[in-house]
């Protein structure tokens, strides 16, 4: 449960971050918030993985989660675009990391397994 809070918190400080970058275009001092917020993200981003998710899985929703709520955000806050094909891109690059952790937990599932019923090596059984 650790692992989804630091991946959570790790995503918002993301998000912040580039958004405050946003806003450093046209006022520097914003730049602060630029760097503590990736600062943040990456320590975070490491917890998730000593929590024990695998680097794949947590970046994939790092980065999907990053794109997706910057996106929208920078809508809100910024004016910016966000057409109905952005919109249907967001969507499938948000299908294609829940597709990842599916096969991640289905991999896991199959290594337990494989370890809980080891074959027999004596020949008898």
């Amino acid at each position: 449960m650790k692992k989804w809070l630091f991946l959570g918190v790790a995503i918002a400080a993301e998000v912040t971050g580039a958004l405050a970058l946003q806003a450093a275009v046209d006022e520097a001092g914003w730049y602060a918030l630029v760097v503590a917020g990736y600062l943040t993200a990456f320590f975070m981003l490491t917890r998730v993985l000593k929590a024990g998710m695998a680097v794949g899985v947590a970046y994939g929703i790092w980065g999907a989660s990053g794109v997706a709520l910057t996106a929208v955000a920078a809508a809100v806050l910024f004016g910016q675009a966000l057409t109905g094909v952005m919109i249907a891109g967001l969507l499938l690059i948000v299908g294609g990391v829940l597709l990842v952790e599916l096969g991640s937990q289905r991999a896991l599932a199959a290594r337990a397994h494989q370890i809980v019923e080891p074959q027999a090596t004596d020949g008898v059984s």
